[in-house]
């Protein structure tokens, strides 16, 4: 489901190999939670409750769906193809339609478990909560998203009469089948607009007023919450002719966390790569990628340009770090302690340009970083700019075995060697 929209939005972004895409920052929230925000807005979505306790999944069955003789089960994980996915205590599937007195049975198998999709990569994620919801009795799926768009530089909706798992496969055979309508930013979706994303749905019996309705509430939450990403799938229609929103992503810009407090609160940490958390808390500019060489840079774009080189040489680089311009000896320091935590790094690189950062405060922070995390991969350095002097002269009166390197692709060849030896 999600990976579909992600092909729409990352192909002008992989630039340097498959890890490329990777990169982008957002929020991203559970599915429960976004059914709770989705409600807010009048948009329709199926009962629900999220549980965390079999206690409370007895409790919910009991009280929330006393009349319910069928509930569906869906594990909460931020991670698309639960339905497929399988749980590593040998489960079969995050999503369950169960008969009501074998949820608490269905939910044991998976609160507490690591659920493992084609998404979540093989470590898998663990669900902490399952979502009980009502079943719906579905005469027709289609396929909703609303992303922001760079040719257009706005919002793009896009429809689709079918939805479902096989979402992908679809938009790859029939790709006339998938409507897209940019939204003017400034003007806001008209009726036209609503109109024809609804023409693409193609609702067979919900009331065609009312879908246009829903498509203008949805658009709505996504410009008033800062949505980077809405995607329902299935958005589907009921035999008592409505438009549901049966199953929602949703995405929001990091960059409006400071007036959106109330969703950026949903953040669910154990969700998340720890070791991007730990660099958020140091207020450090960290993205986990899957390579072999932990990157520790200054600036963003001398940070691309170094993964850029490593790949050049036929290295894999680990991760995306920035320290930025005006990083504390403490900063640095946290830096090492994160690049080091990842076991599949197998050499470090280093590379400073002093301008604003100064050299020799990034190798005081290696060096103390060298007395506090037990050094077992090699550390190769390029320094250049502001102090680069006494920044040698640090790290050489240290006695650390260090790589030094007098230029970029210096240092890119002798870390993609290190990292083989």
């Amino acid at each position: 489901m999600r990976g579909f929209l992600n092909k729409l939005v990352s192909r002008s972004l992989s630039v340097a190999g498959k890890w490329q895409h990777q990169q982008l920052r957002r929020l991203n929230i559970h599915e429960y939670q976004g059914a709770q925000l989705m409600g807010k807005y009048g948009i329709n979505v199926p009962k629900g409750v999220a549980v965390a306790s079999l206690h409370h999944v007895k409790k919910a069955v009991q009280y929330v769906f006393p009349n319910e003789s069928e509930l569906v089960v869906k594990s909460q994980v931020l991670a698309g193809g639960r339905g497929l996915g399988k749980f590593k205590n040998g489960f079969q599937g995050g999503v369950h339609i169960v008969m009501a007195d074998k949820v608490e049975e269905t939910a044991g198998k998976m609160l507490g478990q690591i659920l493992v999709t084609k998404q979540t990569g093989s470590q898998g994620k663990i669900v902490s909560k399952v979502y009980l919801c009502e079943k719906l009795s579905l005469v027709n799926e289609m396929y909703f998203a609303i992303m922001l768009d760079r040719t257009t530089a706005g919002p793009l909706i896009i429809a689709c009469k079918k939805g479902g798992t096989s979402i992908e496969d679809l938009a790859e055979k029939f790709p006339d089948l998938i409507i897209k309508v940019p939204i003017d930013v400034f003007k806001g979706i008209t009726d036209e607009d609503a109109l024809r994303v609804v023409d693409g749905l193609s609702p067979k019996v919900a009331d065609r007023n009312d879908s246009i309705e829903q498509v203008k509430k949805l658009y709505k939450l996504f410009c008033e919450s800062d949505c980077t990403m809405l995607e329902i799938n299935p958005m589907a229609e009921t035999s008592d002719k409505q438009l549901v929103a049966a199953d929602a992503k949703l995405n929001f810009d990091d960059n409006a966390a400071f007036r959106q407090k109330e969703i950026f609160a949903l953040r669910d940490p154990t969700q998340e790569d720890p070791r991007e958390v730990a660099a958020a808390k140091a207020d450090l500019n960290y993205i986990g990628l899957d390579g072999e060489i932990g990157c520790m840079v200054n600036g963003a774009g001398l940070a691309m340009a170094t993964m850029d080189i490593i790949k050049l040489h036929g290295g894999t680089p680990a991760n995306f770090l920035d320290v930025g311009g005006n990083a504390s000896e403490e900063q640095v320091v946290e830096a090492f302690k994160i690049l080091t935590s990842d076991d599949k790094v197998k050499a470090i690189l280093v590379n400073i340009f002093g301008g604003i950062m100064k050299c020799d405060v990034i190798a005081s922070g290696i060096v103390n970083a060298a007395k506090q995390v037990a050094l077992k991969v090699p550390v190769v350095v390029r320094l250049e700019g502001t102090n680069v002097d006494q920044g040698k002269r640090i790290l050489k009166e240290s006695g650390m075995a260090l790589i030094t390197a007098e230029d970029l692709d210096d240092a890119a060849e002798k870390a993609v060697k290190a990292s083989a030896s």
